[in-house]
């Protein structure tokens, strides 16, 4: 992508924010082990008065005992923040907090209580993966739809997270996640990376007509091949008068007896 006036030549410092997130979900993770208090209750509680302050820390928390999943959110949350941060450097922080809150806000909203607690930052995780695979989509431009390709490539089996198969996790998360992806795709379209136009696509934009290069080719081929008038031919035949033969007269000469 760095030949592409919108991207930097080097990608490291992009790994920066999703880093330090990722510490921070680690060092609460720790956390949980030298205090008693319950973090998990810091999650989303759907339809709760308690369970709004799961809209700001549910992304924190994860099942204190579970380090396979944080380990797997965590490789994939610095990832696609990485890639978030490098492709759209000017929005990226605004997906990030607006992901953050509005899948939360949803899923404490619209998912059922079943007295179970909303834990992990599985849904900005399914946000981000929205959002770089339909802004690409939308952009039309070639670098962010080659990242739309690769994020699909690496994490397209995520889609099934979106459906009620597997217990003990929160599928509503996943969706509100991937829907809030999908919408801020299209509500930040327009900011960002665009892909460049081309010269007769600003001049349409302007109302200036394209020129018309194949009537200016036949114009020329006509000045340069001078007209030549026709040369008309007239061959003169004499007026022979033509005698008819009779079926009596003998065609041949009669030798007399």
């Amino acid at each position: 992508m760095k030949n592409h006036p919108h991207f930097d030549s080097t990608f490291w410092p992009s790994l920066i924010p999703g880093g330090v997130i990722v510490l921070l979900l680690w060092i609460i993770q720790w956390a949980q082990h030298l205090f008693v208090f319950p973090f998990y209750t810091l999650g989303v509680l759907p339809k709760t008065v308690h369970g709004l302050i799961g809209i700001l820390t549910m992304p924190l928390i994860h099942d204190k005992l579970d380090y396979h999943h944080l380990l797997n959110n965590s490789v994939a949350f610095a990832l696609l923040m990485s890639l978030l941060v490098y492709s759209y450097r000017s929005i990226s922080f605004k997906v990030l907090f607006l992901s953050w809150l509005i899948g939360g806000a949803l899923v404490w909203a619209f998912a059922s209580n079943h007295g179970a607690y909303h834990i992990g930052i599985s849904g900005v995780i399914y946000s981000l993966f929205g959002f770089l695979f339909a802004s690409g989509l939308l952009r039309r431009y070639f670098p962010l739809q080659a990242l739309s390709m690769l994020v699909v490539f690496i994490y397209g089996s995520m889609i099934w997270g979106i459906f009620p198969l597997v217990k003990h996790v929160s599928w509503e998360g996943h969706l509100a996640g991937i829907l809030t992806g999908v919408v801020l795709a299209f509500v930040f379209r327009k900011q960002g990376p665009q892909r460049p136009k081309y010269q007769y696509e600003i001049e349409r934009e302007m109302g200036i007509e394209p020129p018309d290069f194949e009537a200016e080719l036949a114009k020329a081929n006509e000045a340069e091949t001078p007209r030549v008038p026709p040369i008309i031919v007239y061959h003169y035949r004499p007026n022979v008068p033509i005698i008819p033969l009779d079926d009596t007269t003998p065609s041949t000469p009669q030798t007399p007896e």
